[in-house]
């Protein structure tokens, strides 16, 4: 491809799009009118450089199962939506960011981790932090901000649990995420934060060899395949994932039903709506918000339009979502939909890992906020809400609650 070719024209829609007045759960005006207009169009990234932008739910499902799109983050045409993005692979390649075989054998790694079978055996353990959280945030108040007393630590406390880190470092761990989500942060800033967390992993890892426990970061060193460094670099993925997505999804979830009255009741009516109810706000609001990356290694045809190798994609999941040939009225909140088709966790070889996990976080969060909160309620106005669209995943900066 030439230069000239890699660079966007000066009508292309800039990537991450600007919002603008209106409901905060929609897609960007920009990329909304793209969906309807034009689903598979041209945008431009931050360095003025070109990608396309894929919007329609069957195209976006084409895109992400169709392994000749590479997630190799290192490939040229690779979309990174800012600088400082770029510099997270400065702290090594996740699994995520690169193609099978190698990708395969990094995930089989942690496949047995997050099955389904593992993760509904966790589910008494995840009800009793939760209950323990409500239990402290209501002890003697009658309000409290729901993102750090508990959309935040509920899912910090089980990732912790699970790799075998301890929760007392949250802190350390959370400020480095926020500046690796960031849309913001300097690419000096990402790389310091990148390299801090690194060889805060690294340090642990080694540690596990003299006192090994049953976290994942520990069984990892026992079996003896990847280096520390390595080890480390897997830990990065699954401790910022692990509680940044679903901390967010909780807050901005609650945020929704406290904004729909009508389907907040219907749970409260019949809880067991709950299971399915997740699923129509994983569909609904979509954290991920500003696309997931490609680049084509062949010349290939997505919505009639002609992709040539070397370009990149972004796939945004949330007009994806808002399709309305595969979800009919689906700029509405509805309880009782049939949400299955949803990509919020991607699609294809690369979808999320940890999405079983997720789920029942989120299940368990949702039931559980209704349950012992009868009288919950947003504790400023709906207008004053400060929105995470300033990051990677997004959400809420905060959630003032009142009961």
């Amino acid at each position: 491809m030439t230069t000239a070719e890699r660079t966007a024209s000066p009508d292309a829609l800039a990537v991450p799009a600007a919002r603008a007045p209106g409901c905060p759960f929609d897609p960007a005006p920009g990329v909304s009118r793209a969906a309807h207009e034009e689903p598979v169009t041209r945008a431009t990234l931050w360095d003025g450089s070109a990608c396309w932008l894929v919007t329609r739910h069957q195209d976006v499902r084409q895109v992400l199962g169709d392994q000749r799109f590479s997630a190799d983050a290192h490939l040229p045409g690779f979309p990174f939506l800012t600088a400082g993005g770029r510099e997270i692979l400065t702290g090594g390649t996740t699994f995520i960011r690169q193609d099978d075989p190698e990708h395969a054998r990094l995930r089989r790694m942690l496949t047995a981790d997050f099955m389904v079978r593992k993760v509904e055996a966790m589910r008494p353990e995840v009800q009793r932090l939760a209950d323990e959280l409500i239990d402290r945030m209501t002890d003697g108040r009658t309000s409290a901000d729901l993102v750090t007393d508990f959309a935040l630590p509920l899912p910090s406390l089980v990732i912790c649990l699970l790799l075998g880190v301890p929760y007392e470092d949250h802190g350390y761990f959370q400020e480095r995420s926020r500046i690796l989500l960031s849309l913001r942060s300097a690419a000096e800033d990402v790389r310091t934060a990148q390299l801090e967390l690194v060889d805060y992993l690294t340090r642990l890892a080694e540690s596990k060899q003299d006192r090994p426990d049953d976290g994942i970061v520990s069984r990892l060193v026992a079996r003896g395949e990847l280096s520390f460094a390595e080890i480390a670099t897997m830990g990065r993925l699954l401790l910022v994932a692990g509680h940044e997505t679903t901390a967010n999804m909780t807050a901005l979830s609650t945020l929704a039903l406290l904004r729909n009255p009508d389907q907040l009741a219907r749970l409260r009516a019949q809880p067991s709506l709950v299971q399915g109810a997740v699923e129509e706000l994983l569909r609904y609001l979509t954290i991920v918000h500003n696309g997931v990356p490609r680049v084509a290694t062949e010349d290939i045809v997505v919505g009639g339009r002609t992709i040539r190798a070397g370009e990149g994609v972004l796939c945004t999941i949330n007009t994806a979502n808002r399709d309305e040939d595969v979800f009919p009225g689906g700029d509405a909140l509805d309880v009782t939909r049939d949400a299955r088709r949803h990509v919020a966790f991607g699609f294809g070889v690369h979808q999320c890992l940890g999405q079983p996990l997720a789920r029942v976080e989120l299940q368990i969060a949702v039931e559980t906020l209704i349950r012992r909160l009868p009288g919950l309620r947003l504790d400023i106005p709906f207008e004053d809400v400060a929105y995470r669209s300033d990051m990677a995943i997004y959400g809420v900066h905060s959630l003032p609650i009142a009961w």
